[in-house]
């Protein structure tokens, strides 16, 4: 730990709370081995690659024309946005979201989570986060000095029996639930079956639901996935955060939304007031035309991680190294080659980053249950997909134990 870590967590609580970022050090020594020249095929991070469609930047360009769209926006969004989020509701979900009470605008669904938190809960307030997770889904709670206890979501567990137990288990009681599915790092999927039970079990505990469906447009199989919202009577306890960053490839813009109970609707509209204007309208604008306007483009960004799924599991494969397709989101959530499951995620992401120039996100940085995996964005051209395989194949096929010798000294 550095002087200045060490005094800033003697200093503030809160960054006390906070433990250095896990991907710090990956992220160190992959700049390291960019800056001496080195070509890193980089899955580490769910960056999109690909260009907003350009239908929604001559929106904003359009928007960003008219003076007037340079004064303040509103922290709860433009009118005009936030009917077309409920028009997307109607027609996607088949749920009718007011656009006065049941919906607000977020800068990207991450702020959108952690401000939820700071405004239901304090300090001690017990709040169920998935592990492994997202981290802004137990780290937003941590902010906002809410207690977490963390719901297993790794293989070999059972959702609504780890949800049971800890409910059972918590004191003070649970205030609330974060759910995501797809989900990041898993890409795993669930039914409406599955909402449902989630949406009576917490209804009868008396217990807020917050749905976290970012990827809700980024899947492979036939049927897309539901939202929770879609279980009748949810909305009485229950929000769902979305984002326009993977569905329109806008990840910088920072534009997303959250519909469903209006007491936590307004509750984070409160706290939004005090925080922020609202993202730039010409951006809210551009956001509007992406909702309202032609969805092809969603289907072809769509197509175009299912392709590069296709040619990662495959290629992976024949380099020795099996990765389960996912059904959805932008991630693939593989198990660690036989060879170095005993090192641990962090060893083999440095490893694979040293040795076969193929950067990965250790799953031990999505919580204790995501060690053993290493998550996979599908952020890298076919042709660059192609060249990792073959750099892993040389990696996998040298000696493990030198490897991992060398690596400790």
């Amino acid at each position: 730990m550095s002087a200045l870590t060490d005094r800033l967590e003697q200093q503030f609580h809160k960054i006390k709370r906070l433990p250095p970022y896990l991907f710090a050090e990956v992220n160190a020594m992959k700049a390291a081995a960019r800056a001496r020249g080195e070509d890193i095929i980089d899955f580490g991070m769910g960056n999109p690659d690909q260009p907003t469609p350009p239908h929604i930047v001559e929106k904003l360009r359009e928007a960003a024309l008219n003076p007037r769209a340079h004064r303040y926006s509103t922290s709860k969004g433009v009118p005009g946005l936030r009917r077309a989020i409920s028009a997307y509701y109607e027609r996607r979900f088949n749920v009718s979201i007011d656009p006065e009470t049941e919906a607000i605008v977020t800068l990207g669904s991450k702020e959108g989570l952690a401000n939820l938190a700071q405004a239901i809960t304090s300090p001690g307030d017990v709040l169920l986060v998935p592990n492994p997770s997202y981290p802004i889904h137990p780290f937003g709670a941590i902010i906002a000095g809410a207690s977490l206890r963390h719901i297993p979501v790794a293989d070999g567990y059972n959702f609504m029996t780890e949800l049971k137990r800890a409910v059972q288990h918590s004191v003070p009681k649970p205030v609330g639930l974060i759910i995501c599915y797809p989900s990041n790092p898993t890409a795993k999927v669930v039914g409406l079956d599955f909402y449902a039970e989630v949406v009576d079990f917490c209804r009868h505990h008396g217990i807020w639901v917050v749905s976290d469906l970012a990827y809700a447009e980024i899947y492979f199989d036939d049927v897309p996935p539901p939202s929770i919202l879609e279980v009748p009577g949810a909305k009485d306890i229950a929000v769902e955060f979305t984002s326009l960053s993977k569905t329109y490839s806008m990840p910088g813009w920072r534009i997303g939304f959250c519909c469903g109970n209006p007491l936590l609707i307004a509750a984070l509209a409160r706290v939004k007031s005090y925080l922020d204007y609202g993202a730039f309208t010409p951006i809210q604008v551009a956001a509007t035309a992406a909702l309202n306007g032609p969805q092809d483009c969603v289907a072809e960004i769509r197509q175009r991680y299912k392709e590069r799924r296709d040619v990662l599991v495959e290629s992976f494969a024949a380099a020795g190294w099996h990765v389960p397709p996912p059904p959805a989101s932008m991630f693939c959530w593989a198990p660690l080659p036989p060879a170095y499951k005993d090192a641990g995620s962090m060893a083999f992401a440095k490893l694979a980053l040293t040795e076969a120039k193929v950067a990965v996100s250790p799953g031990v940085g999505f919580g204790e249950y995501g060690e053993g995996y290493v998550r996979l964005g599908l952020v890298e051209n076919r042709h660059r997909i192609r060249q990792a395989a073959r750099n892993l194949k040389s990696f996998l096929a040298s000696d493990p134990e030198r490897q991992l010798a060398q690596a400790a000294e």
